[in-house]
């Protein structure tokens, strides 16, 4: 097997942050540090990364986690805060958040040990479409919606266009389902800054055609196998 292949069969990354790791000398074979793109890993060789010896994934788990508030999208925490990690810790395999979902916003988020998939899913040329709901201080006129299904500069940024829909407009906050297929950093907060709205409550309800549906806080589910073949045809 290929040494990018094996570094994201074990879960660790995609394969081309796997490459990027070989080229900055951060992968060993059989103790020698590998530079070398390309090179075959054989039965019995042994790989580190950054240290630590990894084994390619003997099963690919697939899971969608409803992510509560308070907890950060990585698998550990050198502050001590709360991680999705610890929320699917009664699983075997190491898996891995495909995105991120920053502190404050809640919903769907998809864990696995499948690098490939996660590299697909992230890399913005596949336009994956995401859906939220938020609630937004004020009002959310017609114009401000045409700007945000337009596209909006968030900073250096000019957004592509959004779908935007309001579920319900209070005096004073809104309830909005607005899809947009990137993943800039607190996009869709900023968006919505960007018009004069600022966002209460943020929670994503589904990628592409998988749903969050009736998942309580904090738990679980595995994909089904249509799901996962459905995300893989993307």
């Amino acid at each position: 097997m290929r040494l990018n292949k094996y570094i994201a069969a074990a879960g660790i990354c995609s394969r081309r942050k796997a490459d990027e790791l070989i080229a900055a000398g951060n992968v060993k074979l059989n103790g020698a540090v590998v530079r070398q793109m390309g090179i075959v890993v054989e039965d019995g060789d042994r790989v580190t990364v950054n240290g630590k010896l990894i084994e390619p994934a003997q099963s690919k788990v697939y899971v969608v986690l409803n992510k509560p508030l308070g907890y950060i999208t990585t698998m550990e925490d050198d502050k001590g805060r709360a991680t999705v990690a610890e929320l699917v810790d009664d699983i075997p395999e190491r898996l891995f958040p495909v995105g991120r979902l920053d502190y404050n916003t809640t919903g769907l988020l998809i864990m696995t040990n499948d690098g490939q998939l996660t590299y697909s899913l992230t890399h913005p040329k596949h336009e994956v479409w995401k859906t939220y709901v938020a609630t937004v201080a004020g009002v959310l006129s017609d114009q401000k919606i045409a700007k945000l299904r337009k596209g909006v500069d968030i900073g250096g940024f000019v957004t592509s266009p959004a779908r935007v829909k309001v579920i319900k407009q209070m005096p004073r906050h809104a309830v909005v389902e607005i899809q947009i297929h990137e993943g800039k950093n607190r996009q869709v907060r900023k968006m919505f800054s960007a018009v004069g709205n600022k966002v209460q409550t943020l929670e994503r309800t589904a990628i592409g055609d998988v749903r969050l549906g009736r998942l309580m806080s904090g738990h679980y589910r595995k994909l089904t196998k249509e799901e996962i073949e459905y995300l893989k045809s993307l």
